[in-house]
């Protein structure tokens, strides 16, 4: 896949920062990746938002909560739903990542990783309450459709973990 860097125009980046995923409220539009161009032309800022995965309820919200930051701000704003090229979990910035841990929601791991942990074949999702790597899957959704639901065995502790989407 070719990863293509978003085209955000850097004095609107405060404000982007001030829009929140609202399934994961500690993460940013930014954080989470979703937004591709965020461009003032014309006297109106032009935001293109990619969905997590189709048909993700949250970009509604989403786009709604980017017009009301701009519009309080004076700014006009349009937001355009872009489905390619497609979000994948790449997207993420590392400090989102942190931020989701912190959370209580484990990162997403690497593709294969990932498989492995879906399918049982490996221990590799780390617990966010005490860190063990000693965790089961107990279903493959968790609290949104992107996320599945795991269990530590050290510290009994449930815990989402964030599927990996390429």
């Amino acid at each position: 896949m070719t990863e293509t860097k978003p085209n955000i125009q850097t004095d609107l980046i405060p404000i982007l920062e001030s829009v929140s995923d609202p399934e994961i409220p500690v993460l940013s539009v930014l954080d989470l990746g979703v937004i591709r161009e965020a461009v003032e032309e014309d006297g109106v800022v032009r935001i293109k938002l990619t969905p997590t995965y189709s048909g993700c309820p949250a970009m509604d919200v989403m786009s709604d909560d980017l017009k009301t930051a701009f519009r309080e701000k004076g700014i006009q704003v349009k937001v355009q739903l872009v489905l390619s090229p497609a979000w994948t979990t790449d997207w993420i910035s590392e400090a989102g990542k942190r931020k989701m841990e912190e959370y209580g929601i484990a990162a997403p791991l690497e593709e294969t990783a990932d498989k492995d942990a879906l399918l049982g074949e490996k221990k590799v999702v780390k617990c966010t309450n005490c860190g063990s790597t000693n965790t089961h899957l107990v279903s493959q959704f968790g609290s949104t459709a992107c996320k599945a639901l795991f269990k530590c065995d050290d510290c009994q502790e449930p815990f989402d973990y964030f599927k990996c989407l390429k």
